[in-house]
């Protein structure tokens, strides 16, 4: 086998990844719906012209190639963990956990503080949960009826709930982006999660005053706030601390999801004969990341067989200078993949692979190179109009994603932090 510096670099070994952003762009303006082409069809697509380029080289060594790809041991790793963390939500969801953490949270809130305690909600049920659309669709319903009784601007609302959940889906241990980050660089997720937390810190505590100052001279009394149990909340405290002390995932996450159908069935809220089916169903919310997943590592064996991913490094190469640089080129290719596939963990699937070798290359931290693939995705996704997120916020309000962008200030915060931390990340030299 030839070694990766070996390899020449070629530009035209990037086509399939051109034909892929061709076709899902296209679609998405034509039928100004960008979910109107499946992400998984495009890069099916994407895989087919990879395999007619380099005519050297036979059918069946591209197959041994992608084969070696799908079987690198992270790809395995990241695939098997998506299963686990949606069994684990199917299991929480169903045992009430996400409705007790809500009603919990909002109990807990002063009423001079709703907005902002929106936000904090946000982040707290995003964490837990590891998905900010599942966030987003448990809160907007209520920033609406808090808008209504407090006269509220709607988007400011809205917007605190959108700004909490891009803050767990950056954090999370269960998160998909997380897993994703972790696994394509190589380092421990409770280490990513303390990098990752210190750098976003003073975007979230700025966050929590901008929408206090706001909202401020108002308040609101929650009328009807729904029963909680505190027992249904204990499988995210068990998932969220076992991680940070570095248990297993695996083993925290089957843990999670044993206690949540405990829980579940012992308050009633599963029955017996469906422990199974809601842990099912869980499993089966992930298909569609793990087989684009697992799409995407064939693609990029092929592209870097054929020099693509060599060109990619000789063209940041001439364009940086030291680690310092090497992060920026990772921050910024992150944050232009997720524009162009408006899918924070499909960006990260695919520019994980180049960030990798970056960081090799530059020396740069692992769980350095994972927070910023996390952060700069997550800002992109939390700022297009376009993204899943802000579509669903505004479908479940009545908004349209353009009377929520100035308020966004959390994404907004997330890259300043960002870009700051880069800066200030030591001036030696790379040996």
């Amino acid at each position: 086998m030839t070694s990766e510096k070996e390899i020449k670099g070629k530009v035209s070994a990037l086509l399939p990844i051109g034909v892929f952003l061709v076709i899902f762009l296209g679609a998405g303006i034509v039928f100004n719906d960008f979910y109107a082409m499946p992400a998984i069809v495009a890069f099916l697509i994407a895989l087919f012209v990879a395999f007619l380029q380099n005519r050297k080289v036979g059918f069946q060594d591209k197959i041994r190639l992608i084969a070696e790809g799908v079987g690198e041991e992270n790809i395995i790793t990241m695939s098997l963990i998506f299963l686990c963390a949606g069994g684990f939500s199917g299991a929480v969801t169903a045992a009430g956990g996400v409705d007790s953490t809500v009603n919990l949270g909002l109990s807990l809130i002063p009423a001079h503080f709703v907005v902002a305690g929106l936000f904090v909600i946000g982040c707290f049920i995003s964490v837990s949960m590891g998905t900010s659309m599942g966030t987003i669709a448990a809160l907007a319903p209520i920033a609406a009826g808090i808008s209504q009784q407090t006269g509220f601007s709607m988007a400011v609302c809205t917007a605190a709930v959108v700004c909490g959940a891009m803050f767990g889906d950056n954090l999370s241990m269960i998160s998909d982006t997380t897993i994703a980050a972790v696994k394509t660089q190589g380092c421990e997720m409770k280490d990513k999660f303390k990098a990752n937390f210190l750098i976003v810190l003073p975007a979230a505590v700025i966050t929590v005053v901008f929408f206090w100052l706001v909202t401020g001279g108002m308040s609101y009394e929650f009328k009807e706030i729904g029963d909680y149990n505190l027992l249904e909340v204990v499988p995210y405290l068990v998932v969220l601390v076992g991680a940070l002390i570095g248990i297993n995932v695996f083993v925290v996450l089957i843990g999670g999801i044993v206690i949540s159908l405990i829980v579940g069935v012992g308050t009633g809220n599963i029955a017996l004969s469906e422990m199974f089916t809601v842990v099912g169903d869980g499993v089966t919310s992930m298909y569609d990341i793990t087989v684009i997943s697992i799409i995407v590592a064939c693609i990029v064996s092929l592209v870097r067989a054929n020099g693509g991913i060599q060109f990619i490094l000789e063209l940041i190469r001439s364009r940086i200078r030291g680690k310092r640089g090497a992060q920026a080129g990772i921050a910024f290719l992150a944050f232009l993949v997720d524009l162009c596939t408006a899918n924070n963990t499909v960006a990260i699937v695919m520019s994980g692979p180049i960030a990798k070798e970056i960081s090799d290359e530059y020396g740069v931290d692992p769980k350095r190179s994972a927070s910023l693939l996390d952060m700069f995705t997550s800002v992109g996704q939390g700022l297009i109009p376009y993204g899943a997120q802000l579509l669903s916020a505004a479908t479940l309000t009545g908004l349209t994603p353009f009377d929520m962008l100035p308020y966004l200030v959390y994404p907004m915060l997330m890259a300043v932090c960002g870009i700051a931390a880069i800066i200030l990340s030591g001036r030696r030299k790379n040996s």
